[in-house]
């Protein structure tokens, strides 16, 4: 059975990698998607974003890294999947990801969202809170792979 997690992944964190590890030992298949939304402000462009995906989970032979624009169902229908899954760090996650699986479900009843916890060590860890550590120059080693420390200090210095 394949399944969808998707998401900005802007950057990839070891939560977001953890989510994927777990799922790809759950699903057949983990379908990795980042949204494409021109309405939301990213550090990294789409292309980028697909590289580090890449490149932190080509361990995970089951794992494909995808993306799109659009509404998450048409994108599960297209690639008849009815599962999507989802992360929750805290009560404000859920909340969120509560609605918009009913949102889902109303637009297309055949779609299923699955939450997945996060592991302790990760339930305080943003894509938010990395890019603003990154931002002043601290470390972020602990939260990203290196690959992703690497284009962040990359990125804010100015030189992609």
């Amino acid at each position: 059975m394949a399944v969808i997690y998707p998401g900005s992944f802007d950057p990839v964190t070891y939560g977001h990698l953890d989510i994927i590890q777990r799922a790809s030992k759950k699903f057949d298949k983990v379908i990795v998607t980042i949204l494409d939304n021109p309405s939301k402000k990213a550090l990294f462009d789409v292309e980028k974003r697909l590289e580090l995906l890449k490149s932190t989970t080509k361990e995970l032979k089951n794992v494909e890294i995808d993306s799109f624009s659009g509404l998450l169902v048409d994108y599960a229908k297209k690639n008849d999947i009815s599962i999507i899954i989802k992360g929750l760090r805290a009560i404000s996650d859920f909340e969120y990801e509560f609605q918009m699986a009913h949102t889902n479900t109303m637009l297309d009843e055949d779609i299923e969202t699955i939450f997945l916890m996060t592991s302790n060590k990760y339930s305080f860890l943003s894509s938010s809170v990395v890019k603003e550590i990154s931002k002043f120059n601290g470390d972020v080693s602990k939260l990203v792979p290196e690959i992703v420390e690497y284009n962040l200090n990359k990125k804010f210095r100015g030189d992609i």
